[in-house]
């Protein structure tokens, strides 16, 4: 089969102590200060094949990810940006959607031909912090398209435990087609979730959501906040192409937040009140957090999904005294974070259709990553072989 294969070479920078595991397993923690001089190549890999609980699935839409993005570029040493678990050469591409077409000795929830999404993070289920409910931070964690070969390719075999059936989005949608590219949108939306809801404990119908950053997650954090409830939802971004995206799926005020004071307009809009929820999802939390902090409602909460690797300024005096938390959030797999997600698209609450803004063959999928950099896009998708059987 093809396949987008990225490989680079082993160069730990000078200033990086390697632990004995990364040695070990040849997996680096800190990918961006290990792996240097990237290439990515669609090009012949080898046929999945299924173990006794895999199925293999014929990937029919595959989205572009941030991280994709963070492979394709490098610093001025040449080391990929991306910063966290990796091990290549592998394929990427994580969120996506396919249809069975093969099945191992021992499945038993799946069959040929069912359509599935997946989760990206393939949890162990035995370590402690998988025994105690945390899959998330899963201490023997691989990650699809990370460490393992990914979607952006014609096949990929997968855990059946890692599955989720979307038929439900094809008699929602009434199209295969269209249910495989909204599928491709469950794993970024279930990130969304999984912060909003599942780490930060929600929130009540009425209260006020702000959503910094208007990229793929944050336009399924809108989404989700308008599903939710949410008597105001303001966004803030800088591109145009996305500040009208974020008005498409829910948002009620959209800002560059270039040309206005972030906090100063939430506490207009909130009447001095605040808002109840403050999104991080730009990636940039040293200039988002501290406008959020000044516009805090009682009991207001932070919640950090953005990836950077930086500190932030933070009066730890404003959380006491507005009674507020922050909530740090990584990753989507369990707490019902799938099936829920699943439901509210098939139920019609949340649409993210307006997000899908290009899309690309697999041959183009270097193009497509290369679009993706200029940040402007809702979700590209590539869509490998929807035509081909294997």
């Amino acid at each position: 089969m093809k396949g987008l294969v990225l490989d680079a070479e082993w160069q730990p920078r000078p200033d990086y102590s390697l632990s004995d595991w990364e040695r070990r397993t040849g997996k680096a923690i800190t990918g961006s200060s290990i792996w240097r001089y990237p290439k990515l190549e669609v090009r012949d890999w080898p046929d999945p094949t299924p173990g006794p609980r895999d199925v293999v699935l014929a990937v029919q839409a595959c989205g572009v990810c941030g991280s994709d993005m963070h492979f394709y570029e490098t610093d001025a040493d040449g080391y990929i940006l991306y910063p966290g678990l990796t091990k290549f050469p592998t394929i990427l591409g994580h969120e996506f959607s396919g249809r069975v077409v093969e099945v191992g000795s021992q499945v038993e929830t799946l069959k040929v031909g069912d359509m599935v999404t997946a989760e990206e993070m393939i949890w162990c289920g035995r370590c402690i912090p998988c025994r105690n409910g945390y899959p998330n931070h899963c201490l023997n964690l691989e990650e699809i398209g990370f460490t393992i070969p990914g979607a952006f390719a014609q096949f990929i075999a997968v855990d059946e435990k890692y599955c989720w059936k979307i038929d439900a989005l094809a008699e929602r949608f009434g199209s295969e087609e269209t249910a495989f590219e909204v599928g491709a949108l469950t794993e970024p939306s279930c990130v969304a979730y999984n912060a909003i809801f599942t780490r930060a404990g929600g929130f009540k119908p009425g209260h006020y959501v702000s959503v910094f950053g208007a990229g793929p997650i944050g336009l399924a954090s809108i989404g989700l906040a308008k599903a939710a409830g949410a008597g105001i939802i303001a966004a803030f971004e800088v591109s145009p192409p996305r500040r009208a995206l974020a008005k498409a799926v829910g948002a009620d005020f959209v800002f560059d937040p270039r040309e206005v004071s972030p906090s100063a307009v939430l506490m207009e809009l909130s009447k001095g009140e605040g808002f109840n929820v403050h999104v991080e999802a730009a990636g940039a939390p040293h200039l988002t957090v501290p406008e959020m902090e000044k516009a805090l409602a009682i009991n207001g909460r932070i919640v950090q999904i953005g990836r950077a690797a930086q500190r932030v300024p933070l009066y730890l005096e404003t959380l006491q005294v507005r009674r507020s938390q922050l909530f740090g959030a990584q990753g989507h797999s369990g707490h019902e974070n799938f099936p829920n997600v699943i439901r509210l698209v098939a139920a019609g609450r949340l649409d993210l259709r307006p997000i899908i803004t290009a899309r690309y063959g697999l041959q183009d999928t270097v193009n497509a990553i290369a679009r993706s950099v200029e940040r402007t896009d809702g979700k590209i998708l590539v869509k490998p072989n929807q035509s081909e059987e294997r």
